[in-house]
């Protein structure tokens, strides 16, 4: 069943009683202020799945406007959506990890956030992406001090999402 979200500048959030079900269900969005808020991710995969219709004001926003407000506010968006998306039709819990420096927490199969912690960061880049050692390196960091494995989700050309797991070996 569809139900409205409502864009307020970079904010989409809904007070409908099926955003609050599916929060329950699924963790997607954040409960805050008697409203479930979305990241862009978040509102375009619900869009896509055809679950969720959105507005600014009384005007709906196309999936295709709020991709491109996206792309402009975001950076590796595409590479993010395409991530999410594939890990979500995979049946895992996906939520942001702003706080730990990285794209997504993503928690193992049948698991929710604040059941159980969890087991991946995941940082979603293009496979043209260069990245140097440090970075590498800082990455699995955050990761290792975080107690998750490293995930790596290298987005082709054509969309697709390879995973690379990294983790930390004591020889």
């Amino acid at each position: 069943m569809k139900f409205k979200a409502y864009l307020s500048g970079s904010k989409i959030a809904s007070s409908a009683s099926e955003a609050f079900s599916l929060n329950s269900q699924s963790s997607i969005g954040d409960r805050i202020d008697n409203k479930i808020h979305y990241t862009f991710v978040e509102a375009i995969y619900l869009m896509k799945k055809d679950r969720l219709e959105l507005f600014k004001e009384n005007k709906e926003i196309p999936e295709e406007k709020l991709m491109k407000i996206a792309e402009k506010k975001e950076h590796n968006f595409f590479a993010r959506l395409r991530a999410y998306s594939d890990l979500k039709s995979r049946g895992y819990t996906v939520k942001t990890a702003l706080k730990f420096g990285a794209d997504f927490r993503v928690y193992d199969k049948g698991k929710k956030p604040g059941e159980e912690h969890a087991k991946w960061i995941v940082f979603a880049v293009y496979e043209t992406d260069k990245l140097t050692w440090y970075e590498f390196a800082a990455k699995n960091r955050v990761a290792h001090s975080t107690k998750k494995n490293l995930l790596l989700a290298i987005v082709d050309a054509e969309g697709d999402v390879t995973y690379y797991e990294v983790r930390w070996l004591k020889p």
